[in-house]
């Protein structure tokens, strides 16, 4: 478990320099406005469309496979203010990290603390059921403004930016914990406390049962909410978090446990999650993660790719 951030002058060696300097750069956008931020993430996510080839194929593919019934116009619609809100959370990030504990106050509502509360009373850990949207970051931090957790993370390749988001992932939360040491989710699930896990991209055939997601019948699909549940005598609590319209601030949601769950059937399981995924992904789809190559390993070897 990973409880604080662990600074080196390793750090300093020359090829950190140039990634330092951007660092900064960001680190000093965060006393512009929220308003302004937001418009220059819709540039940059404007630009980052009209570069990005395999990543604009990837998300147009994705909406198609997700939404067959919507037109072409809808879908082009919703494709481009994707990458309109992907720019968005490059700021969401450096907010997230950097902002004061007043300043993201002024930013955020929160509904549903209470189930978290009362959950906890009761002597169940919390499992936060998240999805991959754009504001997630802001989302853990607004969230340990009133109930520090532990996130579940994956280790940075590079150091500087492991050391940065450890620093800035541990603002308001307690710890953070490796997406696959299980046997420590478990244990703060039975202190009992609260983490957060998402089960809506593709980890591979090894670990997947494949299941309905939107329109396509046969996703890759995590199974290890159940697991987590009954091993940690926890409660799943679906949490959403979405970037206001009005770009001025953030909304997070808690909603009451899921009831008989986990069942006697992981499999039911995990397709009552992505039903519960959808529904949080379609409050606002364009905040969504579309970038991923959601259905990149599919049920056999031989079978063709959908990209």
């Amino acid at each position: 478990m990973v409880e604080k951030a662990q600074f080196s002058t390793h750090l300093y060696h020359p090829k950190y320099w140039l990634l330092w300097l951007g660092v900064g750069l960001m680190r000093l956008t965060q006393l512009l406005p929220l308003s302004i931020q937001m418009k220059l993430g819709s540039l940059i996510g404007r630009l980052a469309k009209a570069v990005m080839g395999s990543r604009v194929h990837t998300a147009k593919r994705n909406l198609e496979l997700c939404f067959p019934k919507m037109s072409e116009v809808e879908r082009q619609d919703l494709l481009t203010r994707n990458f309109e809100e992907t720019g968005k959370a490059i700021f969401d990030t450096i907010n997230a990290w950097w902002w004061s504990d007043a300043k993201i106050q002024r930013h955020m509502s929160i509904k549903g603390q209470e189930h978290v509360e009362k959950t906890l009373d009761d002597g169940h850990g919390v499992i936060l059921f998240a999805v991959h949207c754009l504001p997630l970051e802001m989302g853990a931090r607004i969230f340990g403004q009133f109930q520090p957790g532990v996130g579940v993370y994956r280790p940075h390749n590079n150091a500087v930016m492991e050391y940065l988001q450890v620093q800035g992932r541990l603002r308001s939360n307690k710890a953070l914990v490796p997406k696959r040491d299980l046997r420590k989710m478990v244990r703060c699930l039975r202190s009992p406390d609260v983490i957060w896990y998402t089960a809506d991209q593709d980890f591979g055939r090894s670990s997947a049962t494949f299941i309905p997601f939107f329109a396509m019948p046969d996703a890759a699909t995590i199974t290890g909410a159940t697991t987590l549940a009954r091993l940690g005598k926890a409660k799943v609590l679906p949490f959403s978090v979405v970037r206001n319209k009005d770009d001025r601030g953030y909304s997070i949601e808690i909603f009451p446990p899921l009831d008989n769950f986990p069942g006697e059937d992981e499999v039911a399981d995990a397709k009552r999650g992505n039903k519960i995924i959808e529904e949080i992904i379609n409050r606002e789809p364009s905040q969504y993660m579309w970038l991923h190559r959601r259905f990149k390993t599919r049920p056999n070897n031989d079978d063709p790719s959908v990209y």
